[in-house]
């Protein structure tokens, strides 16, 4: 059977950050591919949605009825979907009925394979953490269904963009000098994701891989402190001095993670707990299923920062998730809405052309700034670390490009309409729920209006207490923020931005 005759290949998750590279390689490679994630508009944004051997659909594993839609007509289906939220509640629970769903709906559709990507780790040792250990009940729920699975076990991905290497660069790079807790030195076998993409695409064309698991990991077994020895070799950067301490959990490492890295605690502490055990490969079946050449460290390392480098990120960590687009934000009627809705808007009137301005737009954030009071938004960013949000340090993945769903330092991409419209939602720890928007509309007469408007839902008195106090910096930084952009895109406003919102709404 030629691959064109094969039945479509579904990946879940599709968004994420294996499965977002994984769906470009099987479509190169002549595969027809089905992509589930739970926003359609999310996906459309990825570069490789317009292929005509993709289709985009909507599906969420909590569903079972969008699961039976997703996975109708598939042979093989990825299952790439796992919770890394630590302190979501009862994380462990929906991640096995999400598992539960897949079994049916893939049985019901009579498909001929699963295939799962799992974490590593001895899953008798009495300290096991509940993240490995979910990720071992998902593998196991997926091998005791009706449909063959194949379930790959893998320790640390060494990739651009993956959490667990974003990590390592942050506190490598801004930290000359380490209190190391005893799970730095822990022996682990890291992978590269280049090596992960060839054992998952390789176990689609392979039936003998089928009802088994294999551990996967790359050719040298390290401990974490030698992975920053390497990578500040590779990133030429002086090879930091390490200070060993016997004591410091993995909750109080992911929350010195947190200050650190543009990682949150709530993924950071999975990451470090499943680093707290030995995380080697007890067996190398696949090697010999699936051979390819096995990169190093070294050489994993030198890929991911060169791709940061020339700015060819394909996926990050931060791309995983739901867009959570705000329902009062869609309905004009306050009441309807759920509340007032609190809002600071100015418009400038500009001498030039939209898509003249738009370069300046899209470029918001990242190392770019916020064209006014960059040291206010640098200070809001660090009170935003210091309340356990993300702040400013996420930065962008690219300087010039944007797509629905990138994170932008604490915001969200919700909207993206070149080159009139950019919706962002703020991820910020607010006591409620903040949009802000930049439009621009031509007027006429190689003229545009260029609209800033930042909205806010507030949850009770401290909501309302938060924007009035806010309230005079918004003031001073929008339209300070305005004029920026329109100097920074080289072009001149008729006029000093005005606000057109009530000044006290």
């Amino acid at each position: 059977m030629t691959i064109t005759d094969q039945k479509t290949v579904l990946v879940t998750g599709a968004t994420g950050y294996v499965a977002g590279r994984l769906i470009p390689l099987l479509l190169a490679s002549g595969y027809r591919v089905r992509t589930m994630g739970r926003s359609i508009e999310k996906m459309a944004g990825r570069p490789w949605s317009n292929d005509p051997n993709v289709e985009l659909v909507k599906g969420d594993i909590m569903d079972i009825m969008s699961l039976r839609k997703a996975v109708s007509g598939c042979g093989t289906i990825y299952y790439l979907v796992h919770s890394m939220l630590s302190q979501k509640k009862k994380y462990r629970h929906a991640d096995q009925i999400g598992a539960e769903n897949m079994v049916q709906a893939a049985a019901d559709a009579h498909a001929d394979h699963l295939i799962y990507l799992g974490g590593l780790g001895d899953i008798h040792h009495k300290n096991i953490s509940k993240h490995l250990l979910s990720r071992n009940e998902v593998g196991q729920i997926l091998l005791n269904g009706p449909v063959p699975a194949t379930v790959l076990r893998a320790a640390m991905i060494l990739g651009s963009g993956s959490a667990s290497f974003e990590i390592l660069r942050y506190l490598a790079e801004r930290l000359p000098i380490m209190v190391t807790p005893k799970w730095v030195r822990m022996p682990t076998q890291p992978i590269a994701i280049t090596n992960v993409l060839g054992y998952l695409k390789g176990c689609l064309e392979h039936l003998e891989t089928r009802g088994k698991t294999f551990d996967v990991g790359g050719p040298e077994v390290v401990a974490y402190s030698d992975l920053f020895r390497i990578f500040t070799k590779e990133a030429g950067l002086p090879a930091p001095i390490m200070i060993k301490v016997p004591v410091l959990t993995p909750r109080l490492s992911s929350l010195w993670i947190h200050l650190v890295t543009p990682v949150p605690a709530s993924i950071a502490q999975p990451l470090t707990e499943g680093l707290s055990l030995p995380t080697i490969c007890t067996e190398n079946d696949i090697t010999h299923i699936i051979p390819q050449k096995l990169i190093s460290c070294r050489e994993a390392i030198q890929r991911a920062l060169d791709r940061i480098r020339q700015e060819q990120v394909d996926t990050c960590w931060t791309d995983a998730g739901e867009i959570k687009y705000p329902e009062w934000a869609q309905f004009g009627d306050s009441k309807y809405s759920g509340g007032t809705v609190l809002k600071c808007g100015y418009r400038s009137t500009v001498q030039g052309t939209a898509p003249d301005m738009w370069k300046a737009v899209v470029k918001l954030g990242g190392e770019t700034g916020y064209y006014a009071a960059d040291l206010l938004w640098k200070i809001r960013g660090v009170l935003d670390i210091l309340a356990g949000g993300v702040g400013l340090a996420r930065g962008r993945r690219s300087k010039e490009r944007l797509n629905v769903g990138d994170s932008l330092d604490f915001w969200r991409v919700l909207e993206l309409k070149p080159p009139s419209k950019l919706l962002l939602l703020a991820e910020m720890k607010t006591p409620g729920e903040a949009l802000l928007e930049i439009s621009i509309t031509d007027t006429g007469k190689d003229q545009f209006e260029i609209v800033l408007l930042s909205r806010f839902l507030p949850k009770g008195l401290i909501g309302i207490l938060y924007w009035y106090v806010l309230y005079p910096f918004h003031q001073y930084v929008f339209a300070r923020m305005l004029n920026g952009m329109v100097d920074s895109a080289g072009l001149k406003p008729t006029g000093s931005p005005v606000r057109f919102t009530p000044k006290i709404s």
